[in-house]
């Protein structure tokens, strides 16, 4: 949008229409900025961040290279999932158990798994 340089006079009229929108940016000194997704994170270290306010709304811009961690979903299995799996496979409840754990607590995939072996 803007080649080379900006001269002072150009940066002077950009900073008087943003005051004209009302609109007014800060850096923010942020040491350590994480997006917590379904199945991983993003962990940005020492990004630069700015907070824009246009019309009493604020936004922030992140900038900087993420560092992606795979995210382990913890699954709770209860005791009745437990029951169900040792009953219709006829094994043991510590048997049910870990093929739940294995199968990330998804009943119908550790009842086929066990029925598989």
């Amino acid at each position: 949008m803007f080649p080379g340089k900006l001269n002072p006079r150009m940066i002077k009229k950009m900073q008087k229409m943003m005051k004209d929108f009302e609109m007014d940016a800060k850096d923010l000194k942020v040491r350590r900025v994480v997006f917590i997704f379904d199945e991983e994170e993003w962990i940005f270290e020492e990004p630069k961040v700015q907070e824009m306010e246009l019309f009493g709304i604020k936004s922030y811009s992140v900038m900087g290279k993420p560092k992606k961690v795979k995210r382990e979903v913890k699954v709770e299995i209860t005791e009745e999932d437990i029951n169900l799996v040792a009953e219709q496979c006829n094994v043991s409840k510590e048997e049910a158990k870990k093929a739940l754990e294995e199968c990330n607590g998804d009943i119908a995939e550790a009842i086929l798994k066990l029925q598989g072996e």
